[in-house]
C-alpha cells in the first residue's frame, strides 16, 4: 500500500469510528462520557484486533492490513456496501466479488444479532470458517478469540479432533464430519474460482487423512435435516435449552421441536455441532447458530 493510501486508510477508519454511537453496537457507556463515537479500544475489541495495532493503522504506521482485518473493521463499524468496498481499496485489496465466498454480515443480519446479544450465537461462512462468535457463545462453548488460521474452520476442528466441549458418540462424530465435508464440497462447486477456498481445501487434505478420505469418497453422505434431532448436551452447560428453532431466511420459515419444520427452499447444511441448538440461515452463504 502506498503511503498516501495508508494515511487515508487510517484517517477514514478514525472518521468512521467517531461517527458510530456506542449504544448502536452494544457498548455500554456512562453518563459522564464525553466522546460521542467509539473509543479506539472499543473498536479494537469489536473487530477482534489489538488496540495497539488499530492505533498504528489509524496513524499510518501499519500499512498492510489483511483482508480479514479489513472485513472485521467494516463489520464493527457497520459500514454500507459502498463504504466497505472503499475500505478494501484503501487497504490495497480488491473487494470480494460474486465468485468469492462472502463473509459479509449484512446490516439486517447484524440487527438480528444485536437482538440476540444475550444468547450464545456463532456465525460461519459457506466454507465453515468462523465469522464471529459473541461473548455468551464463548462462555458456553469455549473461547474463540485466540483461534487463528485453520483453527477458525469448523471442518478442520472436527476432522482434526481439536478440543471441544461438545459430547459426541464415535458414530455421531463420524457422521458429523462426513456431513461437514459433503457440505464443503457443495460450496466448492458453487465457488470454483475462489482461490482462498481452494487453498483451504488443499490445507485440509494435506493436514488430515480423514478429510482426504471423506473428500475423495465416491458417494458423499446425504445432507440430512438435523432440525428434528434432539441436541446433545455439552460439558459445563448450566441448563438444557428450552427451545430449538430452525429458521430459513430470506424465506422466514421457522419451526419449533413440537411442530414439523417448513419445507426448506434449499438443501440444509450440516450443523457445526449438535450442541448448537438453534440455526438461522440468513442467506445462502451464512450460518448463524444460537442457543435458545
Amino acid at each position: 500500500m502506498e503511503s498516501v493510501e495508508a494515511w487515508e486508510f487510517g484517517r477514514t477508519v478514525r472518521r468512521w469510528r467517531d461517527r458510530v454511537a456506542p449504544e448502536a453496537v452494544g457498548v455500554q457507556v456512562s453518563r459522564r462520557r464525553r466522546a460521542s463515537g467509539l473509543r479506539r479500544e472499543e473498536l479494537a475489541a469489536l473487530a477482534d484486533i489489538s488496540a495497539d495495532y488499530l492505533t498504528r493503522l489509524e496513524q499510518g504506521r501499519a500499512t498492510a492490513p489483511s483482508a480479514q482485518v479489513v472485513e472485521s473493521l467494516a463489520r464493527a463499524l457497520r459500514l454500507s456496501d459502498t463504504e466497505r468496498d472503499l475500505l478494501y481499496r484503501l487497504a490495497g485489496h480488491a473487494a470480494p466479488g460474486p465468485g468469492i465466498v462472502p463473509s459479509r454480515v449484512t446490516p439486517s443480519v447484524q440487527r438480528l444479532l444485536d437482538r440476540l446479544s444475550h444468547t450464545p450465537v456463532v456465525v460461519y461462512d459457506a466454507s465453515w470458517t468462523l465469522v464471529l462468535a459473541n461473548a455468551p457463545y464463548d462462555a458456553l462453548m469455549g473461547e474463540t478469540t485466540t483461534w487463528r488460521g485453520l483453527e477458525r474452520n469448523a471442518v478442520w476442528r472436527n476432522v482434526a479432533h481439536l478440543p471441544s466441549r461438545v459430547v459426541h458418540t464415535p458414530q455421531e462424530q463420524a457422521d458429523h464430519e462426513a456431513r461437514l465435508v459433503a457440505d464443503l464440497r457443495l460450496t466448492a462447486s458453487r465457488y470454483p474460482a475462489d482461490r482462498t477456498l481452494r487453498r483451504l481445501i488443499d490445507d485440509l487434505a494435506s493436514g488430515s487423512p480423514r478429510f482426504a478420505e471423506l473428500w475423495d469418497a465416491e458417494t458423499p453422505p446425504p445432507l440430512t435435516d438435523t432440525s428434528r434431532q434432539r441436541p446433545s448436551t455439552t460439558r459445563r452447560s448450566a441448563r438444557p435449552p428450552s427451545t430449538a428453532t430452525r429458521c430459513s431466511s430470506p424465506w422466514t420459515t421457522c419451526a419449533s421441536p413440537s411442530t414439523p419444520p417448513s419445507p426448506a427452499p434449499r438443501t440444509p447444511t450440516a450443523w457445526p455441532s449438535p450442541s448448537s441448538w438453534a440455526l438461522s440461515r440468513y442467506s445462502s452463504d451464512h450460518e448463524c447458530w444460537g442457543v435458545g
